[in-house]
């Protein structure tokens, strides 16, 4: 495997021919091609499925999928602040590698990134030494505190394209009214992660008969649902778009799918461990497994599948969560939660596909299309004209993932030695290759 860098372009026009053109936005699944010109898309359909344009370079998909690529609306970044852990070099290359062309970076940073002078950093730091696209979630109250809420229509004009208080929900119910109030007159989104931290405090997994069976203290997942519930009384109240996070639990879907029905502006989002893992899986106290939200039952897992089946959920994200050696190799109880998950997302995504059905329109939709409508990109589509950000991969071929072989700094996946069914062929960035396999 290795990563291309920005300039590994060849010259002139690219055509993808004998593919597999998944488009969710245009509802297209059939064999055809694609060609890329200057950047951008420039044909697609069924006609170039065996035909180049003279002087094209040519990749032969040989059947496989080519879509449009992913974007990954949660990834906590390690830079500024946290290098030691991720750098924005190293996601972008773990991003390519997993078919991830656009990332939203959380503002979870040292220092939080609650200012317009941060909001360029990231931006100029990405185009720089990122070979995907990063894009900014700035904070949404100042040092993500809670308290006060930072200027959302400045940190907009300088390029963050969502709001949201990182890992820390806000507990001040009229600091979250005013926010929700503010950011509509922007029509900024807001994105919140629910979670009563009082009730959730000291909660090493979820509770349930798991959690005693291991002797770990636990959260109960109402703490959740209590929050969300709220939140949709607030953006009930004030109009402004709201977008949970990562739900994990079947009475989260409840809620959101009863806020949909009244037709408020409410979305939500879910990691793509909580779909493809569940509490029985932490086994022998294992930390690469400790999650924020921690993993729920089967059950719940069951629901949030028929979330993705069925539309309910929007948004399908890794919550990339780089966390080293040193607050991972504790005690359960005491290590911090998180996982990476950009070079996995797809590949561990498609088991909802290979073991439970779920069609690869179904599944890309929320990796890609819905996304992109959130969040205002040109992105997402196979479109004549929109940006040639694309992703060839074999949803068939098997590989065993092992966390030293991954380019994200840090290695804590809880995939490690598991093997996934799908495999990222090429990534394209704006006409570029950045991501080729083998």
């Amino acid at each position: 495997m290795m990563a291309a860098t920005k300039n590994d372009q060849p010259a002139g026009a690219t055509a993808f021919i004998n593919a597999r053109l998944i488009d969710p936005g245009a509802r297209r699944d059939e064999p055809g091609g694609l060609l890329v010109r200057d950047g951008l898309i420039a044909d697609v359909g069924a006609h170039l499925r065996r035909n180049a344009p003279a002087g094209a370079h040519v990749v032969d998909c040989k059947g496989n999928v080519l879509c449009p690529g992913l974007i990954d609306m949660q990834v906590f970044m390690g830079e500024p602040g946290y290098e030691h852990r991720e750098t924005i070099r190293t996601a972008g290359e773990a991003a390519a590698a997993g078919g991830v062309t656009t990332i939203v970076v959380m503002p979870d940073t040292n220092p939080v990134i609650d200012q317009v002078a941060l909001v360029d950093f990231i931006q100029r730091r990405g185009r720089d030494n990122c070979v995907v696209n990063v894009r900014t979630c700035a904070a949404l109250t100042k040092g993500l505190e809670g308290k006060e809420m930072t200027e959302i229509g400045l940190l907009q004009r300088t390029g963050a394209i969502a709001f949201s208080n990182g890992k820390n929900s806000v507990v001040d119910t009229k600091v979250m009214r005013n926010a929700l109030l503010y950011a509509r007159d922007f029509d900024a989104l807001i994105v919140h992660q629910p979670e009563d931290r009082y009730l959730a405090a000291g909660g090493a997994m979820n509770s349930g008969s798991m959690s005693a069976r291991l002797g770990l203290p636990a959260a109960h997942k109402m703490a959740e649902v209590i929050m969300l519930e709220r939140d949709i009384r607030l953006v009930e109240m004030t109009g402004g778009r709201y977008h949970a996070a990562t739900i994990s639990c079947a009475e989260s879907l409840a809620v959101v799918r009863a806020a949909k029905a009244r037709k408020l502006p409410v979305t939500c989002g879910v990691s793509m461990h909580h779909l493809t893992l569940n509490e029985t899986d932490i086994g022998p106290y294992r930390t690469f497994f400790k999650l924020r939200p921690p993993l729920r039952s089967e059950e719940d897992r069951a629901a949030l599948v028929r979330g993705v089946a069925n539309g309910d959920i929007d948004v399908i994200v890794s919550s990339h969560d780089p966390q080293d050696a040193d607050v991972k190799r504790r005690p359960f109880a005491e290590a911090e939660p998180g996982a990476i998950g950009l070079e996995t997302l797809l590949a561990a995504t498609l088991k909802l596909h290979h073991d439970e059905g779920l069609d690869l329109g179904v599944l890309l939709r929320p990796l890609t299309l819905t996304p992109a409508m959130l969040l205002g990109l040109p992105a997402g589509r196979l479109d004549k004209g929109a940006p040639a950000d694309l992703t060839l991969f074999d949803p068939n071929m098997q590989w065993v993932v092992d966390r030293d072989q991954m380019k994200a700094r840090s290695k804590n996946t809880p995939f490690d030695e598991m093997t996934l069914q799908g495999r990222v062929l090429h990534t394209m960035v704006a006409g570029r290759f950045v991501y080729h396999y083998p």
